[in-house]
């Protein structure tokens, strides 16, 4: 019952603490996802013995999650319970999910981040709900046009933060724009860069490639006046390259990219038990190459990047992969837990303001303008 001990939260322990606030409160929805409730109790309880002052208000059916929290000491006086019967359906659409899904384990857990009970929620449910029941509850960050998935990708030089995953499938230079000052942001608070670079996804790294949006969006940038390292357009390889911390696209390309990556490592992992299984001389270099091959797999196991944020929403949410195990779901509550401890949404605001894409004037207040 354990994650990995060096991962990118951590320098070195996978025990946090935290010296600016008393506790970290997150709302998980129970019920959301495939592997759900076993999966987020499980998740919660890793969490509870690594991180030292974070405490969960968790949603969902009584009658199922309560055994299943009896089985974990970890939890102990770390967490309320809120019952509900319903749940959102992993095939329900959006629309619907608005109008009947008021009294869902993922709505009520969403709600406890509006009124302020929760610092952040993360749910493994279906996304389009998620989604359309945040975006409706919270509202958008002012200044932000729309939201975007971003996530943690491992790379050759360690991680990057690339945005938007899915979200928006079209996009105009000042989408991108928006999606570079969050991923700015979120490089910032996760992974601990000072200054990320900034790319571009785009067809070529030459000036005259590209489509107009992104033409524009790297004007925009370079323009800005903003305390940004922008280093220009990245292409495809760029990303497991890791030429730059944060990636920046449409959610059309980004989907595309992050499926294909995945499709990829799977693919490359099966060939590969699949030659040493096929004769006496695969098994013999199979046995040698186990301590290596254990280090690749783990390098790309899903599960230790699970953890996707909805950047530019008014509050923090994070979508977990819906068929993730304890240990993912773990992950994702790291995800929160730092991005909670690191006021992410107020880095947002701050960069905004400073570009002039949100106006300042004598009366503007970071955390009161968040919180209404």
């Amino acid at each position: 019952m354990s994650v990995v001990e060096k991962d990118f939260f951590t320098n070195s322990s996978h025990h946090e603490h935290s010296t600016s606030q008393s506790h970290i409160t997150i709302a998980l929805d129970a019920m959301g996802g495939d592997n759900a409730p076993e999966s987020v109790i499980h998740g919660a309880a890793i969490s509870a013995s690594q991180l030292s002052n974070v405490k969960f208000n968790i949603y969902g059916d009584k009658r199922k999650l309560a055994p299943l929290i009896e089985k974990y000491p970890q939890l102990q006086g770390r967490h309320e319970f809120f019952h509900t019967e319903d749940a959102i359906d992993n095939h329900e659409k959006p629309s619907n999910a608005l109008r009947r899904g008021r009294n869902s384990s993922m709505y009520l857990a969403i709600t406890s981040v509006k009124t302020g009970d929760s610092m952040a929620v993360i749910s493994s449910g279906n996304t389009g709900a998620l989604m359309a029941l945040s975006k409706f509850q919270l509202q958008t960050l002012p200044g932000i046009d729309r939201p975007a998935i971003g996530a943690i990708l491992p790379t050759e030089k360690g991680y990057c933060v690339m945005l938007d995953l899915g979200a928006n499938i079209h996009c105009e230079a000042e989408n991108l724009f928006e999606f570079s000052i969050m991923g700015n942001a979120f490089a910032r608070a996760v992974l601990g860069i000072e200054k990320p670079s900034i790319g571009l996804l785009n067809v070529g790294a030459e000036k005259n490639k590209g489509n107009e949006a992104v033409k524009a969006a790297l004007d925009l940038l370079q323009e800005s006046g903003l305390d940004l390292n922008i280093y220009g357009y990245v292409e495809g390889d760029d990303i497991a390259y890791g030429t730059t911390d944060v990636i920046v696209t449409d959610g059309f390309s980004g989907n595309i990219a992050l499926k294909t990556a995945e499709g990829i490592a799977k693919f490359y992992i099966k060939t590969l038990k699949q030659e040493f299984k096929r004769d006496i001389l695969g098994m013999l270099a199979g046995i040698f190459a186990i301590p290596a091959f254990k280090r690749v797999k783990k390098k790309m196991d899903p599960r230790n990047y699970n953890g996707a944020m909805f950047l530019g929403l008014n509050g923090i949410v994070i979508k977990s992969h819906g068929s993730t195990d304890e240990v993912g779901f773990a992950n994702a509550i790291k995800v929160a837990y730092k991005l909670a401890r690191n006021n992410i949404n107020e880095h947002i605001i701050r960069e905004m303001v400073s570009s002039g894409h949100l106006p300042q004037d004598d009366d503007f207040d970071v955390e009161q303008d968040i919180d209404s």
